[in-house]
């Protein structure tokens, strides 16, 4: 059977920073990645989704990204050619598209067992991220709704939506930005779970990721108010709020088969949901080892699992890492 050193399953943005260390440090390794070529996730982002950080800012180590020919940040298109550049300038050593089914034990060594076939590590980290499992809430009547119910993960263009009108539900970065698209070609309402906290102009994803860096390293502090899911004022967001499009209502209570009904037993008739909810760790592929808690999640010492030491989790978020969901945080 094929053996490695060590297997990393995901080849977007974390797979491949854990790649350039691992190749400096000159070891064995070999990442699989379920994807037709380079980006992860990015390849999913919708059209006009844009990094809230300078291009300098959001690199993986060895080389940073070129700043945009374009003025702002980043787009998703700017990140992806950065993203395939980046894996053929270090000729890493992915083998794409291959689907990691499960990883098992097998005496000294983890299996890897995949759609074209079955490989042995000496260690195995897993960096699949959460793109693959968008979380949608359990929410009454969601199942009777006959309109179209769209995750930010599968969410494209504002054009889909002309003239409709629709409901944008999640208060984070997503939720912004894809409210600050739809406003001008749908009747839209932004539904968040309280008021949606805008950062001040000047304050972006540099920011926002030293203060959590700051906040795991010294645990609770006075630190102001700022976290990774606040709102990034990057210029849709900016032009959608001079329109006066950033105004949000509170949740609804329960869905029907034509909308929604709220708090006051009012109902709403829309056309189309688009949930920017969120996502969970995409870590199906574990289950033979028995390390994924109830909540999803998998106990660690820094990013090593506790049940399973041959076991390493990278790129799910704060938990295996300050910011590891993030280019800033792969990077780290």
């Amino acid at each position: 059977m094929e053996t490695h050193d060590i297997v990393i399953i995901g080849g977007g943005q974390m797979g491949l920073s854990l790649g350039y260390y691992l190749r400096r440090a000159g070891a064995d390794f070999l990442i699989l990645d379920a994807e037709d070529g380079a980006g992860g996730a990015w390849r999913h982002g919708w059209d006009s989704l844009r990094l809230f950080s300078p291009a300098g800012y959001s690199s993986l180590p060895g080389w940073l990204m070129p700043p945009p020919a374009h003025e702002g940040y980043p787009t998703r298109d700017d990140v992806l050619d950065y993203l395939g550049r980046y894996e053929a300038r270090y000729e890493f050593p992915i083998r794409r598209p291959v689907r990691v089914e499960t990883v098992e034990r097998a005496d000294e060594l983890l299996e890897v067992v995949t759609d074209k076939g079955r490989l042995a590590a000496r260690a195995v980290v897993s960096a699949t991220g959460t793109w693959s499992h968008p979380y949608i809430p359990e929410i009454e009547g969601r199942d009777a709704f006959k309109g179209a119910q769209v995750h930010s993960a599968h969410y494209v263009r504002p054009e889909d939506y002309s003239g409709q009108t629709l409901l944008v539900v999640g208060g984070g970065n997503s939720g912004a930005q894809i409210m600050a698209e739809l406003a001008p070609v749908a009747r839209t309402l932004w539904v968040t779970a309280h008021d949606p906290l805008f950062l001040p102009d000047d304050v972006d994803g540099r920011v926002l990721f030293e203060r959590a860096v700051a906040r795991m390293k010294a645990g609770p502090s006075d630190t102001p108010v700022g976290g990774i899911g606040d709102i990034v004022m990057v210029p849709p967001v900016k032009e959608a709020r001079a329109r006066g499009d950033l105004s949000s209502v509170r949740p609804f209570e329960r869905m029907t088969a034509k909308g929604v009904v709220w708090v006051d037993g009012s109902e709403t008739q829309v056309d189309a949901i688009i949930w920017c909810t969120g996502f969970r760790p995409a870590l199906d592929h574990l289950a033979p080892l028995g390390v994924v808690e109830e909540d999803g999640r998998v106990l660690v010492d820094g990013q090593r699992s506790i049940k399973e030491p041959r076991l390493w989790l990278a790129g799910y978020g704060d938990w295996s890492g300050p910011g590891s969901a993030t280019l800033m945080g792969a990077a780290r």
